[in-house]
């Protein structure tokens, strides 16, 4: 029973509410919950006519599926699922004639293969691929099969899905669903893609060291691979007409540490394939140095083929992601935009001759998306602009480019910005009715942007969250939210990232309340070029970053307005990480914290992600990984903290939290606990982040606000 009390405490506090002493304005300010009720989008794509638009949506973690066609684009729901059971909606594709519509629910196994089951359904959980016919007035989502990646033929008479590692074919016999394997082969494959005419499928071959690119002939039943080496192939594109195959090549290279900075490797090419023959040539290949270590960009893959014959791709040339294109026929390359920023969900316009992207040109905090010809010659120009931040641009045939947008006080939502005869009119919110109608954006704060230097000199960026002005006298406590990855970037506004739209809520939620909140991006992080994101010696090669949060806590106390003795941290996975760390590495700077599934021993998390990694194999990186990770350093800890965790975690594992606790208990360190049986790293349930949430609150303002 001694082990339980902890938890038990927790819970008794929740039910008898929040302290005394918290001020009557907090009392009166939006709920988390209040603040989280907005539903997310996710998921958006277009028809394969560009006449329509799909997307998920999540409110209060119940799942729906929505369409919009032209002229109007008046958004309706086709699925719904009706409660908070954690099984996602995702990969939403239409069929080629735009009258069906497949998408996958669940999600998928761990190494143990169970999928995620958050509610501990004893029926179990599962992830299928299912569909709504859209040509039929109200007709229900239908279950058709086990698994996921649901690939249409471009000639509608065929649909390709994937299922433990293989490329299978789904057929109806006597009006039951039946999945044969298309091929079977060694190693897994994936990124399968249908030519245009529907006779071949392109995929990836993944053996583990290696990677092939090969075409599956459907009527020959044959497999041709594409000039396979000793390298690492992936991202395969057809070219419009279907006899050529552009590919990503990697040159092999022994697996590494991770979590350490990449800076240059040798360097990464394009080549072009005779989908028949199998016979590639390079057509570009990445200069040594800067950009030589491929970086992605958002998009279905990271080659797109314009209808004018030119690749376009992306590249770390100058140190920041930006488009190229070249002749598939090999030439030189044309870079499509230019400046201090990163460009980062990619999209051909229907036409196939423009590229549609969001960055962040000229607005680092936010995103907005532009246009360019895939063959340059102009700038980039705006689509859209100002204090909104947008992303995932799809294009439609009319010209009209669908999107999701969001700003400081709306959450996000989908929108579409229609072209007409002079210009862009203005976006319009594609589905309004599904905000609550007592959603309290007026309430909410809009940040500010602020830089914050190091004492090595790096400079670290933020959003500062401040207390409505009047509501609230003298000295505030703070509090620091650092986000997970790291390779992610908060914004000054609701985030594109469902992970990330929970902690903006959260972040809002407690400014509401009183506090001064400092979301910090520190280095690592994506958004202001490579030198930023691979940072050196961060991470398990020496946690450079947390120098940008040691500068943050002593920026914040220098602040007028703060309670230098009520300054804490919050944060998640990595942000879990950095949380832990400041309470090790300078207790006198904080107060306490919320460790969310937080990396405590670097050695653990990268076996987390390799699991070939073998600590021996070089103890002078694994005991500098050891000294850069919050354990080295636990005997320092004496603040109180709430650690939280699902036990169904792929990403951080639950023994990261169980060593930690037990070094805290060893110590007579306050520490509390929240566990969520069978959740998974982002939570899959609305209830689990709002128990979370809640549980965060309560905490910080029982054990911080009334420290002395």
């Amino acid at each position: 029973m001694r082990r339980m009390l902890p938890a038990v405490i927790t819970l008794l506090v929740l039910v008898t509410g929040a302290p005394s002493d918290v001020t009557a304005q907090s009392k009166a300010a939006p709920s988390v919950r209040a603040i989280d009720a907005a539903p997310f989008p996710s998921a958006m794509v277009a028809s394969p006519k560009g006449d329509m638009v799909a997307w998920v949506h999540n409110t209060e973690g119940v799942r729906s599926l929505w369409v919009a066609a032209a002229p109007a684009y008046a958004a309706r729901r086709v699925a719904d699922f009706g409660q908070d059971d954690g099984q996602e909606l995702s990969q939403p594709a239409f069929s080629a004639d735009g009258k069906t519509l497949w998408f996958v629910r669940g999600s998928g196994t761990n190494r143990a293969g169970e999928n995620p089951n958050p509610t501990s359904d004893p029926k179990g959980a599962e992830q299928a691929i299912w569909r709504v016919r859209l040509d039929i007035p109200s007709a229900p989502a239908e279950r058709i099969i086990l698994g996921s990646t649901p690939t249409p033929s471009p000639t509608g008479d065929a649909l390709l899905f994937a299922r433990r590692g293989d490329v299978n074919l789904l057929a109806f016999k006597d009006g039951k669903a039946e999945g044969t394997a298309l091929f079977e082969m060694r190693g897994g494959a994936s990124d399968f893609r249908w030519s245009p005419d529907g006779g071949k499928v392109a995929f990836v071959s993944d053996r583990g060291t290696h990677a092939f690119v090969g075409v599956y002939d459907v009527k020959s039943a044959r497999i041709s691979w594409m000039s396979p080496s000793t390298d690492t192939d992936g991202s395969p594109v057809w070219s419009p007409d279907g006899s050529r195959l552009a590919f990503l090549r990697q040159p092999y290279a022994k697996r590494r540490m991770i979590f350490l900075a990449i800076r240059t490797a040798q360097p990464w090419s394009i080549h072009v394939a005779d989908a028949t023959t199998g016979v590639a040539r390079e057509v570009f290949r990445a200069t040594p140095g800067t950009g030589s270590a491929f970086w992605p960009m958002q998009a279905d893959t990271q080659i797109l083929w314009s209808a004018d014959d030119r690749l376009v791709f992306p590249w770390e040339r100058d140190g920041f992601l930006h488009l190229y294109s070249v002749p598939a026929g090999g030439g030189a390359y044309t870079q499509l935009d230019r400046g201090a920023h990163e460009v980062e969900y990619v999209a051909l316009d229907h036409s196939r001759m423009q590229v549609l992207f969001n960055s962040n040109q000229g607005d680092r905090d936010r995103r907005h998306v532009w246009r360019v010809k895939a063959g340059g010659g102009d700038a980039a120009t705006p689509v859209t602009g100002g204090a909104s931040i947008e992303w995932l641009p799809t294009p439609l045939a009319d010209g009209s480019v669908a999107f999701l947008r969001s700003d400081a006080r709306l959450p996000a939502h989908a929108a579409i910005m229609p072209t007409t005869g002079s210009g862009l009119a203005a976006a319009r919110y594609l589905a309004p009715q599904t905000m609550p109608a007592s959603y309290p954006s007026t309430q909410l704060v809009v940040p500010t942007p602020v830089d914050i230097k190091a004492a090595d000199g790096v400079e670290s960026h933020a959003q500062l969250f401040l207390p409505p002005a009047g509501q609230f006298s003298g000295k505030r406590p703070a509090i620091i939210f650092l986000h997970g990855g790291s390779r992610r970037q908060m914004l000054l506004g609701w985030n594109y990232g469902s992970y990330y739209h929970h902690a903006y809520a959260m972040n809002q939620a407690l400014a509401l309340r009183g506090w001064v909140v400092l979301s910090l991006n520190y280095r690592s992080g994506i958004g202001y070029g490579r030198d930023f994101r691979e940072a050196l010696n961060y991470g398990a090669g020496g946690a450079t970053e947390y120098g940008d949060l040691a500068a943050a806590a002593r920026w914040l106390r220098a602040r007028a307005d703060v309670d230098t003795a009520k300054v804490a941290l919050w944060g998640g996975s990595y942000g879990g990480y950095l949380t832990a760390m400041g309470l090790t590495r300078n207790p006198e700077l904080f107060a306490g914290g919320v460790d969310i599934h937080g990396v405590h021993d670097w050695n653990v998390g990268i076996a987390t992600f390799r699991t070939d990694y073998n600590p021996l194999e070089d103890p002078a990186a694994t005991a500098l990984a050891f000294q850069s990770s919050p354990l080295s350093q636990v005997q320092r800890w004496k603040d109180p903290v709430l650690l939280v965790h699902g036990d169904d975690d792929r990403n951080v594992r639950f023994i990261e939290t169980l060593t930690l606790i037990e070094k805290l208990r060893a110590q007579q360190v306050p520490v509390e606990q929240l566990v969520l049986p069978d959740e998974i790293h982002g939570f899959l349930r609305h209830e689990s982040w709002m128990r979370v949430f809640e549980s965060a609150v309560e905490f910080l303002e029982r054990r911080v606000l009334r420290t002395p």
